[in-house]
C-alpha cells in the first residue's frame, strides 16, 4: 500500500494539505435542483470534493414493519428503515446529471456505494474513488467488490473495533486496492465531541500504516480542526444549503459559510504544523532589535569604568547580549558612549 492516495490528480496523505469532502448525503431533500446548488456551493466554499451516496431502499433493506425494522429515538424516530431510505436516497436516474454538474463546476464527485449494483452504475459514470460507509465496514464482500475496480478507496470506521478495521483493510487489499485511506468516525447523528477521542488518530496512523482522516458528525468545526493538528489528512463533513431545511441530515450539517470556514481553518491548522524547527523565522527577524541588550544609560567617557549605574540590560537590542554584563563590569570604555547607545565588544579594554 502507498503512504498516500490520489483522487483525480490530487495527492492526499501525511505532510500534504487536508482534503476536505462535503458530504451531500440526503440533504437535497428530494430535489435535483437543490442537489445542483449543493454542488455549486461546495465548490464556492473551497471543498476538494463533493460526495453522494448510491443506494435504493431495496438495496439496503426490505419494506417491513416488524419492530426490528422500526427506528426508536433520535432524528428519525418512528420511521421504518425502508421509509427512511426511501426519503433519503439519491435517485439513480440523477447520477449522470450530478456527475456532469460537478464536472462543469470544477469539483471532484465520488460516492459511497451500498451494494454491487451501485458499484456497477458508478463505474459506468467514471467515479474516480469510492467511500465505504461506516455501517458497511463489516461488509467485506462489498469491500472486495469495490476494491477490484482498482480505484482509490476510503473506509469509514464508525462502529468498528480494531479487529473489524483490520478485516476491512485486509478485504480491500485482498480485492486489489492499492490506494486506501481510513477515516476515524463516531456514528452518532450528531455525535458529541467528547466521544471522538481524537488521540486515536496518531495511533491509527501507526497501527494501520495508512493515510488517516476524520468523518466528523459533531456540530461545528472545532473537532475537525483539532483532528488536522493530530494528523488527519482528510476531513469529511455533511453539507447542506440550510440546516433548517427539514431533510434527514440537515440538522447536523454545515451551511455554506461554515464549510468555507472549515476549508480555511483546516488549511491554517495544517500550515501551522510545519516542521520541527528552532531557527529564527522570517516573520520574527524585524523584531530582533526589540530584545534586551547592554546599553549605556548615562553618557560614558573614554576611560570610564563600566558599572551597574551606567550600563543596563534594556531594549532595544543593538548592544551585547545581557549575559555579557558580568564580563564587562569593571572594564573601561575605549571610546565615548552616548546615553542610549549599545555597548559593543569592540570598544572595551581589560579591567583596570
Amino acid at each position: 500500500m502507498t503512504a498516500t492516495i490520489t483522487i483525480a490528480g490530487r495527492q492526499i496523505g501525511p505532510g500534504l494539505p487536508p482534503y476536505v469532502i462535503a458530504e451531500m448525503s440526503a440533504n437535497h431533500n428530494g430535489s435535483i435542483d437543490a442537489a445542483f446548488r449543493i454542488i455549486e456551493e461546495a465548490k464556492k466554499a473551497g471543498a476538494d470534493a463533493i460526495k453522494i451516496q448510491t443506494y435504493r431502499p431495496d438495496t439496503l433493506t426490505i419494506d417491513c414493519d416488524r419492530p426490528e425494522f422500526r427506528i426508536e429515538g433520535g432524528l428519525w424516530h418512528g420511521k421504518t428503515l425502508y421509509e427512511l431510505y426511501q426519503w433519503a436516497h439519491t435517485p439513480w436516474e440523477w447520477h449522470a446529471d450530478l456527475f456532469a454538474q460537478a464536472k462543469a463546476a470544477g469539483i471532484v464527485m465520488f460516492s459511497s456505494p451500498f451494494d454491487e449494483t451501485a458499484v456497477d452504475l458508478l463505474e459506468k459514470l467514471g467515479c474516480p474513488a469510492y467511500k465505504i460507509a461506516s455501517f458497511e465496514a463489516v461488509d467485506t464482500p462489498l469491500i472486495r467488490y469495490v476494491a477490484q475496480t482498482k480505484k482509490p478507496m476510503i473506509i469509514s470506521t464508525g462502529l468498528a473495533n480494531a479487529a473489524e478495521i483490520e478485516d476491512a483493510i485486509a478485504a480491500a487489499k485482498g480485492g486489489g486496492c492499492r490506494e486506501l485511506a481510513i477515516l476515524h468516525c463516531v456514528s452518532g447523528y450528531p455525535a458529541p465531541a467528547r466521544d471522538y477521542n481524537l488521540r486515536t488518530l496518531p495511533d491509527m496512523t501507526a497501527r494501520f500504516g495508512l493515510p488517516v482522516g476524520l468523518s466528523d458528525h459533531t456540530l461545528g468545526n472545532t473537532t475537525a480542526i483539532a483532528a488536522v493538528a493530530l494528523g488527519a489528512c482528510l476531513i469529511e463533513k455533511h453539507f447542506t444549503l440550510n440546516r433548517d431545511g427539514g431533510g434527514p441530515d440537515d440538522s447536523f450539517s454545515l451551511e455554506p459559510g461554515e464549510l468555507a470556514a472549515l476549508v480555511r481553518d483546516a488549511r491554517t491548522a495544517w500550515e501551522a504544523l510545519g516542521e520541527v524547527s528552532y531557527e529564527r523565522k522570517e516573520s520574527e527577524k524585524g523584531n530582533l532589535i526589540f530584545r534586551r541588550s547592554l546599553c549605556a544609560v548615562k553618557d560614558i567617557k573614554k576611560g570610564e569604568v563600566f558599572t551597574r549605574d551606567n550600563v543596563r540590560s534594556i531594549r532595544p537590542g543593538y548592544g551585547l547580549a545581557p549575559k555579557e554584563l558580568p564580563n564587562i563590569l569593571g572594564k573601561t570604555a575605549e571610546r565615548d558612549y552616548e546615553r542610549g547607545e549599545g555597548v559593543d565588544c569592540f570598544w572595551i579594554s581589560p579591567k583596570t
